[in-house]
């Protein structure tokens, strides 16, 4: 019995510890993006709740940090130089696995609420992306080549870092808007929160996921080409051929 006893008390402060962690309640505006024609970009919005074990929140300032992240994918990265006036492929590097979108949100700046190992194990700040670099490359031509693959990525609107921009209430309701460019590709997105609190991960979730898909003659389109793509060349060559004899004939009656 005494034994019994024992085992009891000494899983009893891990008990504790289960049961103060707090928990996330996340949802998005949205879990589907329909890609059409006209489609000029969308804004979802990522908000939910903060349930505090015994419903009261702790003292002190705790943060919220958003991550909406799209299917990876690897990726080549070529450089052009100029080599008498004409552009050419240069060095090259080849990235395992870079996310075709990657948008994150906090409410303060991330070097204020996560140390840098925190957040590279999280993957929190464009800086801690984890592209996976392959090839036999110079560690400083490597970063020269990530920098730019980064770089390249945030002017096309495919990646993007805001500070600030999280809205905390009561520290239970949270907030935030992320912008979704037109250019972005189809697929499986999974939107994370991770709530921070003196430097540390408390909870992190990422059972939300958002679905951004092309409809109606984009999708076809789309079917068409991965699908079928000898039928689809096949009729782009036969249209390109109606057309060019259209505008022939055209140009003959006039």
């Amino acid at each position: 019995m005494k034994w019994l006893m024992a085992l009891a008390l000494m899983f009893l402060p891990l008990s504790l510890s289960a049961q103060a962690v707090p928990k996330l309640v996340p949802d998005v505006s949205q879990r589907q993006i329909n890609i059409q024609s006209g489609f000029t970009g969308a804004e979802l919005l990522l908000f939910g709740a903060i349930i505090y074990p015994r419903g009261v929140a702790p003292e002190g300032q705790v943060d919220v940090a958003v991550v909406l992240r799209g299917p990876v994918r690897p990726i080549t990265l070529r450089e052009k130089q100029k080599i008498a006036g004409i552009w050419i492929n240069a060095d090259s590097s080849d990235f395992r696995s870079v996310p075709v979108y990657y948008a994150i949100a906090s409410s303060r700046p991330l070097q204020k609420i996560v140390d840098s190992k925190t957040a590279a194990i999280y993957e929190l700040g464009l800086d801690k992306l984890q592209l996976s670099p392959s090839g036999e490359v110079d560690a400083k031509e490597q970063r020269r080549f990530s920098n730019g693959l980064v770089d390249l990525k945030q002017r096309n609107g495919l990646f993007l870092q805001e500070a600030g921009t999280v809205e905390i209430t009561d520290q239970v309701l949270y907030r935030a808007r992320l912008k979704i460019p037109s250019s972005v590709p189809v697929g499986t997105y999974v939107a994370e929160t991770l709530l921070i609190r003196n430097g540390r991960v408390i909870v992190a979730d990422d059972n939300v996921e958002i679905r951004v898909r092309k409809t109606g003659f984009e999708q076809l389109v789309s079917i068409l080409a991965q699908d079928y793509s000898l039928f689809y060349g096949a009729m782009a060559v036969l249209v390109s051929l109606l057309l060019g004899w259209f505008a022939g004939y055209i140009f003959q009656r006039i």
